[in-house]
């Protein structure tokens, strides 16, 4: 298995927001949303249906509930506004009316979008961008998650449990602490 980066620089992240939201098709927009905020391994990104999102009235959910398929622990992930924002531009651009269909919907029929595909997905982002020479895969989204999280304050301790890692060590290196930036640290800390 490849190890995959996050995505480090925030402004890469917009510029491919922005350039998602300019494509015909609103899915990809809501793909990479989701992926960067909600934290979840693709296989869980690429199950999710229009009924783990909306309630029988048409409403956005608060929360998703779902069933990890790695792990089998069950999570309740809150759906924030940035992750509202995308659905509700998919659900207005989009023809949705089956609360079984997939809300990441490959081009053949009601069968989720493939890994695979996800992973082909990723690397035309990325690369459009300007980010070559990393590596980037379908885990990218959820390590730049933890990622960002990590540069935004939020402790080590807290990844993790939102993660589901076994121990924080595992986060670390997950989320890609590199020795650049612990180098930095000496310019930082001056006691």
């Amino acid at each position: 298995m490849n190890i995959v980066e996050p995505i480090r620089d925030p402004k890469k992240i917009l510029a491919i927001k922005r350039n998602l939201r300019e494509e015909k098709d609103p899915r990809n927009y809501l793909l990479f949303v989701a992926g960067v905020n909600l934290a979840l391994r693709i296989s869980d990104l690429l199950s999710l249906k229009v009924k783990d999102i909306l309630d029988r009235q048409g409403n956005l959910n608060e929360f998703i509930h779902l069933k990890e398929q790695k792990t089998n622990r069950q999570v309740k992930i809150k759906i924030n506004e940035t992750v509202k924002e995308a659905l509700n531009y998919y659900l207005s651009k989009a023809r949705v009316t089956d609360p079984e269909q997939y809300l990441f919907k490959s081009q053949r029929g009601n069968k989720p979008l493939d890994r695979i595909r996800a992973w082909g997905l990723i690397q035309k982002w990325t690369k459009e961008v300007g980010l070559e020479g990393e590596r980037f895969g379908t885990h990218t989204l959820r390590k730049t998650w933890g990622y960002q999280a990590r540069k935004q304050g939020v402790s080590i301790e807290k990844i993790n449990e939102k993660l589901g890692h076994k121990s924080v060590i595992v986060t670390k290196r997950y989320i890609g602490i590199t020795q650049e930036e612990i180098n930095l640290l000496e310019d930082e800390i001056c006691i």
